[in-house]
């Protein structure tokens, strides 16, 4: 039984992994390898000179696992109610989850399959989000989301933060208190 399943490792996914392997709660990222960000060149994101699409997915990955989130590459192609939590349900395994964050970008088929509830996107090329509160909750208790499939804009800088905060409220839901990750320098 994992704490969090995480739909997706691209930047809203893997900073959401981040913060929740690095909370202490047992993470898994299910990943389908179709970000957008693999076809992108980044000069715009904060403390980044520059990178590639493809290399912020792998560091983003390798600190997600540095703090003990597993990374699986599989398609969910379900999600399911459980009594304790959900069931996520790939081509060949399932996996239980107290919480489920949906960071799948600009995909909404499975998300509109589970029984989500969308509405039209407002970022270029991006017809249709997940409707969601301010913080990150869909309209089924214990499922999340997060980056540019709940709505925020497409830059990687935004998708990321949005993927901590998202983080941040579902870690602050199982402590039963709000979480703060502050690391400070050590002298």
């Amino acid at each position: 039984m994992f704490d969090v399943v995480i739909i997706g490792a691209g930047a809203a996914g893997a900073s959401a992994a981040l913060f929740t392997a690095k909370a202490g709660k047992k993470t898994l990222v299910v990943d389908n390898d179709k970000s957008m960000t693999k076809r992108a060149w980044i000069e715009n994101h904060y403390g980044v000179l520059e990178i590639t699409g493809p290399d912020l997915i792998e560091i983003g990955k390798k600190q997600a696992s540095k703090f003990g989130a597993e990374i699986v590459q599989a398609t969910v192609t379900n999600v399911s109610k459980t009594e304790t939590g959900y069931k996520v349900e790939t081509e060949e395994n399932s996996y239980e989850a107290a919480h489920v964050i949906v960071a799948t970008g600009a995909l909404v088929t499975l998300a509109e399959t589970i029984g989500l509830k969308t509405k039209p996107g407002t970022e270029p090329r991006i017809k249709t989000v997940l409707d969601v509160d301010a913080a990150g909750k869909t309209n089924l208790e214990g499922i999340w989301a997060a980056g540019t499939v709940a709505g925020v804009s497409v830059h990687t800088i935004i998708t990321a933060g949005d993927g901590a905060k998202v983080a941040i409220n579902v870690i602050s839901e199982l402590n039963g208190e709000r979480y703060v990750d502050h690391d400070v320098l050590k002298s």
